[in-house]
């Protein structure tokens, strides 16, 4: 995108600026709504505030600590605005929501490492097992989020979390105790189901508590524990499977589960604040046991429901968002970039395990040691994210004079792109030519660090989109990466079998590549108008 093309959808935005200072001043800006109203668009710097509103509202407008940004949404002045709570209150919230987006893939994850015991266990083969649990638990864990959301536009994000996480922890010690396949398959699914809802709740608290400069860097932190979640189980319980039965890795994942239940209950506080409606109701100023309770089991939920969206509005809002051009091409790429991790994550079990010619025929402690790979490179992902994603959103505000385009998100995606191309192909020919560990190791973690890099640009782009549509947008995104991850351990050890994992790989590179092409750069060209014509 040049210079010239900034520039004037720089001096674009001015114009509508002007046009708004001039609307004012028959009817005043609400400053609360604001940001929903200017979906992708966002005056940041103070000095553009006074030229696109004027002096009289830009002295209205919260500022951050150091002066250089204008707070979207602009905070009240009550003090049970999450926004207005402490850096404390609020990174412990980040805190125990990331480590509850864990427990879902976390769950998942503990059949891999228990893929051989549960064979041998139910007299069938890895395959089955693969086909039967480990791919429709991915595939349930996505629309468990849609249900999850509609819930959450009713009653909160608080008793949405708590119950969710209670059945999931319920349905997991039924895996636990399973005394057959059907049993089994039965609770791993229902697990999946009910798991889910922190992965959607996250994107809604970390909006409801910081800032719009600050959301990105947050939303990386708890971008970081779902996508490192699948790969802690095998590599955590791997080693324990490999000296005990299956049932202990599951009865431990139980225990995590457990411990964040507690945490829930003890730390958690409802972060909806219904800051559009006039006055604003405020359940927590009563404070107390008795709100806790109540705010914790969905009783306050319930008795706010009466001042949010309606039943039908809740059920239909994830469809009316889904189609949206601009998001829709984003679902459509992203599916597949994630979509294929969650193969290697589900297949590369079975690679590192079998003979050659397939694998390599390591000990199941040696399996375990290679899913140590994935979470170092997520770790490093995490942290090249935190700068990459403030660079980048600081370039683009000072190149568009103080305003802030959600376009400038996708630039990541320029970063992750070359790394999955070497990635992908390094382990596709590690495993046909039985290239060095090394080779794999790199292989491997290339791969997921550019899984985690192209992923919280996409959050982070989509939430700037779509600011009243958060929990929508999360639970798409997840449904998306889900759907185009669930089917891949079907086809990917079979298709390496016939025709060599250098082409499995390679292939599913080049697919990812190619949607690249056709939808990044279009979206950063056409998003603008698709954003003025599309967003709700």
């Amino acid at each position: 995108m040049s210079d010239h093309d900034i520039e004037k959808r720089s001096d674009d935005g001015r114009k509508e600026g002007v046009l708004s200072r001039e609307g004012s001043e028959k009817e005043e800006i609400n400053l609360t709504t604001f940001h929903e109203k200017r979906a992708g668009r966002l005056v940041v710097s103070p000095q553009e505030a006074r030229i696109e509103f004027g002096e009289a509202v830009a002295s209205k407008l919260k500022l951050s600590k150091d002066g250089t940004k204008v707070l979207w949404p602009q905070p009240t002045d009550s003090p049970y605005d999450p926004q207005n709570w402490s850096n404390r209150r609020k990174h412990l919230h980040l805190f125990i929501i990331t480590l509850a987006a864990i427990v879902p893939d976390f769950d998942s994850g503990i059949g891999i490492a228990s893929i051989f015991p549960l064979a041998t266990q139910f007299n069938t083969t890895t395959g089955v097992i693969n086909n039967m649990t480990s791919n429709w638990s991915i595939f349930l864990l996505g629309w468990g989020g849609i249900f999850a959301v509609i819930l959450i536009r009713r009653y909160g994000r608080l008793p949405i979390l708590f119950w969710s996480q209670i059945f999931a922890l319920g349905f997991l010690i039924g895996c636990t105790f399973a005394p057959n396949l059907k049993t089994f398959t039965a609770m791993r699914c229902l697990t999946a189901v009910f798991a889910t809802a922190p992965q959607v709740t996250g994107l809604y608290v970390v909006t409801d508590l910081f800032p719009f400069h600050l959301q990105a860097r947050k939303l990386n932190i708890w971008t970081m524990g779902f996508i490192i979640s699948p790969f802690l189980s095998p590599f955590a319980f791997g080693f324990l499977v490999a000296r005990t039965t299956w049932r202990w890795a599951y009865g431990i994942g139980c225990i995590y589960g457990a411990i964040v239940c507690v945490l829930i209950i003890l730390f958690m506080q409802e972060t909806m604040y219904d800051r559009t409606i006039s006055p604003i109701p405020e359940p927590a100023a009563q404070g107390g046991f008795r709100y806790r309770f109540e705010s914790l089991v969905g009783i306050s939920g319930y008795k706010m429901a009466k001042y949010r969206v309606s039943w039908q509005d809740a059920i239909l809002s994830p469809f009316k968002v889904v189609w949206r051009p601009h998001l829709l091409i984003i679902l459509i790429f992203e599916a597949m970039v994630f979509g294929f991790s969650i193969g290697i994550n589900t297949t590369n079990a079975v690679f590192l395990g079998s003979p050659p010619p397939l694998g390599y025929g390591f000990s199941q402690f040696a399996i375990a040691g290679g899913y140590g790979t994935p979470i170092v490179a997520v770790l490093i992902g995490e942290l090249i994210g935190r700068f990459n994603n403030d660079f980048i959103m600081n370039v683009s505000i000072r190149r568009n004079n103080g305003v802030f385009e959600a376009e400038s998100r996708l630039w990541a995606c320029y970063l992750a792109m070359p790394l999955y191309i070497c990635g992908f192909v390094l382990l596709g020919a590690s495993f046909q030519d039985h290239l060095s560990v090394g080779a794999l190791v790199m292989g491997w973690g290339i791969s997921e660090l550019a899984v985690m890099i192209n992923t919280v640009a996409v959050y982070a782009y989509c939430n700037d989109c779509f600011p009243k549509h958060q929990g929508e947008i999360s639970a798409l995104i997840n449904l998306a990466r889900t759907l185009g991850g669930f089917s891949v351990a079907y086809f990917q050890v079979p298709w390496a079998l016939k025709h060599g994992a250098l082409q499995v790989f390679g292939v599913e590179a080049a697919i990812v590549i190619g949607l690249f092409f056709l939808s990044v750069p279009f979206i950063q060209i056409k998003g603008r108008r698709l954003r003025e014509k599309y967003s709700l």
